[in-house]
């Protein structure tokens, strides 16, 4: 079973999977915590790992993807947290940074992607990334 943990694309992973006929055989549910409270309470994300690296950071998105299987009953998530744009971006984080968490068969991995375009495209391309490297890493 999978669960989701979304912050910049607001529940567009799981609408994606749920798209699919058949998706309550394998989706269990989603978690849209846009805000940094949002995945302290459903989460479990430590506030103290949000005021030290930031809510789009590597350590909050694996802190996620572990938070989403803990909370549900999920074996396997995805989780993102990013700048979608078109404000918000930094030298250190510029529009368009992704940080994505998975958790499958009990181990944590991540990666960081920077996207271009607009806030839409930002949004979509994450979409993408984030069922492509789920599908290779569950295959």
């Amino acid at each position: 079973m999978l669960a989701t943990a979304e912050s910049c694309t607001g529940g567009m992973i799981a609408a994606a999977c749920t798209d699919l006929s058949g998706s309550s055989n394998w989706f269990e549910r989603g978690f849209v915590t846009y805000s940094d409270v949002a995945k302290t309470e459903q989460l479990g994300v430590a506030p103290a790992l949000v005021a030290q690296h930031g809510a789009v950071s590597e350590v909050v998105a694996r802190a996620m993807a572990f938070g989403a299987v803990r909370h549900s009953k999920a074996q396997v998530s995805v989780a993102v947290t990013g700048v979608a744009g078109p404000t918000g971006g930094s030298a250190e984080k510029p529009v368009g940074t992704v940080w994505f968490g998975f958790q499958v068969d009990g181990q944590l991995t991540s990666e960081t992607r920077r996207f271009d375009g607009d806030r839409a495209a930002v949004r979509s391309a994450t979409v993408v990334h984030a069922l492509e490297r789920l599908l290779h890493l569950i295959g």
